[in-house]
């Protein structure tokens, strides 16, 4: 009995170590560098053929060994400019960005210019308040860029870009605003 239960505890062992009968395998991806360009060769000459031997007793000439492929041919170094040419001539600075605007009509372009004469006015004479007065710190920074504000405006009227300086001087307006509500 005890060799029954030894040779039943052997199968039982052994078909637990086996696994399960169907085995999934997966393989990995492949990995994703890829391989270095090939080099470029030079095509490799021909080896000459030796003429047919004839079956004459006639000694046979001989035949030179065939000589090493040669090296494969480098590229020539690109031409060097000289010195005084870069020195002389910088790189052209690159032009500014166009500035891209929308169309407006007449009286759009009327309304747009009205409403940012405006706000700028508007802006002036509470800049114009502020000054004489005892401003903290947060009222100096709120000062500074309402200033920023209006002089991009202005820019952006010289550049004939109404829309932006509509845009701007609106910004200002409510800043200078909020200024003197702090007072």
């Amino acid at each position: 009995m005890r060799k029954i239960q030894l040779l039943a505890l052997l199968c039982a062992g052994s078909a637990g170590l086996a696994g399960c009968a169907s085995k999934h395998i997966v393989r990995a991806a492949p990995p994703s560098v890829s391989a270095p360009p090939p080099e470029e060769a030079s095509p490799m000459p021909q080896p000459e053929v030796p003429p047919p031997v004839s079956t004459a007793e006639e000694p046979a000439p001989e035949v030179p060994s065939p000589a090493p492929p040669p090296a494969p041919a480098k590229r020539p170094a690109p031409p060097r400019r000289p010195a005084s040419a870069e020195t002389a001539d910088p790189a052209p600075a690159k032009p500014a960005p166009p500035q891209i605007s929308p169309q407006l009509s007449p009286r759009d372009l009327a309304a747009t210019k009205k409403n940012t004469t405006d706000n700028i006015t508007t802006a002036d004479k509470n800049l114009q308040m502020a000054n004489g007065k005892q401003l903290s710190a947060a009222q100096k920074d709120l000062m500074e860029k309402i200033k920023g504000f209006l002089t991009q405006s202005h820019e952006a009227i010289m550049a004939d870009d109404w829309v932006r300086a509509q845009s701007l001087a609106e910004k200002a307006r409510v800043l200078s605003a909020e200024l003197v509500k702090s007072f």
